[in-house]
């Protein structure tokens, strides 16, 4: 530790960094947002809440799922057949979240298991903020153990 101080000493670094600081420290001071920018462009998020029905997004969630398996576990499951769709919850919080419908119901996969699904349909969820997107468990086929225990992170 020593020799780093006296290598500062030696070569005026010290002085050097006490002015850089120094002159930062009389820098112009930051100033709130006049209201031309404060209001320019930032109209904030307006969600409506209108949410497709939970049967609406079976179709994402079946090549979700197809996928999933194909390409990270190297798995040829895939969703056959769909039962008991039903919501659980439609915006379960405060009014100024992201609006959500929740809904789980039973799959039967292509190993002729049955199994519960729960996911949830989200307003600008998209790519990029657009359209509807969708977030899904199969429960005893989360791997990655995203939403364990048991796809319980996937309920409201």
């Amino acid at each position: 530790m020593r020799d780093i101080f006296s290598f500062a000493r030696k070569t005026g670094l010290g002085a050097t960094l006490g002015a850089a600081f120094g002159l930062l420290a009389l820098g112009q001071a930051a100033e709130a947002a006049n209201p031309l920018e404060l209001n320019f462009w930032l109209s904030g998020p307006k969600y409506d809440g209108r949410l497709k029905s939970c049967e609406a997004a079976l179709g994402s969630v079946t090549s979700q799922f197809q996928e999933k398996e194909s390409t990270y576990w190297n798995s040829a499951l895939t969703i056959t057949a769909y039962g008991r769709i039903h919501e659980v919850a439609y915006r379960p919080w405060q009014s100024d979240n992201i609006p959500r419908r929740y809904c789980s119901g039973d799959v039967m996969l292509s190993d002729g298991k049955a199994h519960t699904v729960h996911y949830s349909i989200i307003e600008d969820g998209g790519f990029a903020g657009y359209d509807q997107g969708v977030e899904w468990c199969v429960t005893g086929l989360d791997r990655n153990w995203a939403y364990n225990p048991s796809c319980a992170g996937a309920k409201p």
